[in-house]
């Protein structure tokens, strides 16, 4: 059986898509958790100087997205098709350029910008994406793409509170759609029981 080695910083965020991913998988997996003091020390060793880094029989991989379009292969769950495949990445991306535009306010070192940039973030960027998201979930029966579960909708799950975490709102308050794909998702029997065990992260929205 093939060795699975997981590494990030001790929190949810881009690492918690790729453990919801191999949780549904039922693979068991080393989950290597560092504090912020520790990453000078680890940097250097990270094949871009980033995390998370998937590390399989000794081969270690980078790029969350490209980690989970993988796994979420074995899966079953990256499309039924090349054009489902795609609104499934198109989702997924739409995610990574929220969180940038969240990550960007949040972690902005000069107080006046980022007050301003956190002004945008609440008043026009959550919305805009956030309303998207509902209606997209809406329109597909519960889910991101067509009407079935994929692996953008255990991104959206994974991430979601830690997103909102950054961005200081309930991202999911006055959003039933999403909500619901949140609950059903964490229903997911193999993710449930990741959920059980993992270790505590205190949300303060």
């Amino acid at each position: 059986m093939a060795a699975y080695k997981l590494t990030y910083f001790n929190f949810p965020a881009l690492a918690e898509p790729i453990r919801f991913l191999l949780s549904y998988l039922k693979i068991e997996f080393e989950d290597v958790r560092f504090e912020r003091e520790e990453w000078p020390s680890i940097k250097p060793k990270m094949p871009y100087r980033q995390v998370p880094t998937l590390e399989i029989d000794g081969k270690i991989l980078n790029q969350t997205s490209a980690i989970c379009r993988y796994l979420s292969k074995k899966a079953g769950l990256a499309g039924s098709d090349d054009w489902e495949s795609l609104l499934i990445d198109i989702a997924v991306d739409n995610f990574a350029d929220f969180r940038l535009s969240i990550a960007s306010a949040a972690f902005d070192p000069n107080e006046e910008s980022k007050a301003k940039k956190f002004e945008t973030l609440i008043n026009e960027t959550v919305p805009f994406y956030m309303n998207k998201f509902e209606n997209i979930v809406g329109e597909n029966n519960g889910y991101f793409v067509n009407g079935k579960l994929s692996w953008a909708d255990l991104y959206f799950v994974a991430v979601v509170d830690f997103f909102g975490y950054l961005a200081k709102v309930n991202l999911l308050e006055g959003r039933p759609k999403l909500q619901e794909l949140k609950k059903n998702v964490s229903e997911i029997p193999e993710i449930k029981s990741w959920i059980a065990k993992r270790p505590v992260f205190k949300y303060e929205a």
